[in-house]
């Protein structure tokens, strides 16, 4: 007689529930990183900005706030820009947190530190 093989009711619940758990902590996180990841992409167009390079530290600011809006960053302004110099090249950085609720009093906290450089 052969051996039966496929998935039982309780394997299927057991996976399940771990997926589904996996989906909404992503659904829940995934929007920082997101946003992290536009955040450095305007850093990096703003540093390569013939406009902003030479131009002060109110330049570089509007330019951020620009770009800002159109790409919604709503976590980090203007004000939390740190600018330096490097040889020739002008670095733009910055420095927060955000703590996500995920449920009950479990929160998930994380630090991110943006920057123009490739690193």
């Amino acid at each position: 007689m052969r051996r039966q093989r496929g998935l039982t009711l309780s394997g299927f619940i057991l996976w399940a529930i771990v997926v589904i758990l996996g989906l909404l902590f992503g659904f829940k996180i995934g929007p920082s990183y997101v946003e992290y990841y536009a955040i450095v992409g305007q850093f990096k167009a703003i540093a390569s900005d013939p406009e902003a390079r030479g131009g002060t530290r109110m330049a570089v600011e509007s330019a951020f706030v620009r770009r800002a809006v159109m790409e919604n960053i709503r976590t980090i302004g203007p004000g939390d820009i740190r600018i330096t110099k490097e040889g020739n090249e002008m670095v733009l950085s910055a420095e927060y947190s955000v703590r996500v609720p995920l449920f009950g009093n479990l929160s998930a906290c994380m630090d991110f530190s943006p920057s123009s450089r490739g690193r």
